[in-house]
């Protein structure tokens, strides 16, 4: 078993896990679905392909900034003629000045999450790569999410979760007093646990559009205290650390 160290960062980033019709929500952390569907992308994987070696990855995230949620009020299709207005779910079109389309969408403004992915050696070494070179472009739960920076940050670690603990850097800065800061964690945990905080559907079984199915997952929050001098700081101070990190973390690889 091995992993790597994800950076998932962007002026937006949503993650949803109930979304429907006109209400597209945003979890205040990555899903599974989302990560594992951004890894997908960069391996090109078809949509129909499999993802039972996808069930050997375990996700730990950090924290890093939680951002500020932001709702975007959207329309679609207002003011054009009845042949050009969305189409209904029975294959016709709506009536001329009744074709807008409401929705409001969630995201999360300037947050920053860390995440570390461990799972059987070849498939990390696989998934490295794809990062590196990734097929399809990724994002960060919708395509109109593109990261602010590169996704990986290190590559072929022993115990990738001790590292977000004492080695990445933190997205924020160092508190004015006292050694450490509170960080919240998020871990997955067994669907039978009576402590987890959260049950969400969002583990992929089939990306397939024509039968797309999920699996319920549970998770537990937990605050851990970090030490302060993890703290990157923002902007080009906060640019340096993560790169120092990363060229520090391949050539210990």
């Amino acid at each position: 078993m091995s992993g790597l160290i994800l950076r998932l960062a962007a002026p937006l980033q949503s993650w949803g896990e109930h979304s429907t019709f006109g209400e597209r929500d945003t979890q205040p952390y990555p899903t599974r679905s989302g990560i594992l569907g951004l890894l997908a992308a960069a391996q090109g994987r078809p949509r129909t392909t499999g993802l039972a070696d996808f069930f050997h990855l375990r996700l730990t995230v950090r924290v890093d900034r939680p951002g500020v949620l932001l709702t975007d009020f959207h329309t679609v299709g207002g003011g054009l003629p009845r042949d050009q207005t969305v189409p209904t779910a029975r294959g016709d079109r709506r009536e001329e000045g009744k074709g807008t389309v409401v929705s409001h969408r969630h995201y999360l403004a300037d947050a920053a999450f860390t995440v570390a992915v461990e799972g059987p050696d070849e498939l990390i070494h696989e998934l490295s790569a794809a990062l590196r070179h990734p097929t399809w472009a990724p994002y960060l739960g919708r395509r109109s999410c593109p990261p602010a920076e590169p996704i990986l940050l290190a590559s072929g670690l022993t115990d990738p979760v001790r590292a977000l603990k004492r080695q990445v850097p933190l997205s924020r800065e160092r508190p004015h007093t006292g050694d450490t800061v509170a960080v919240d964690f998020i871990y997955e945990t067994d669907i039978r646990d009576p402590h987890a905080r959260a049950h969400l559907m969002d583990v992929p079984v089939s990306f397939d559009p024509l039968r797309r199915a999920y699996r319920p997952r549970a998770i537990k929050v937990r605050t851990e205290h970090l030490p302060a001098d993890l703290c990157g700081g923002h902007g080009v101070d906060q640019l340096a650390a993560l790169a120092e990190y990363a060229g520090s973390a391949r050539q210990g690889g």
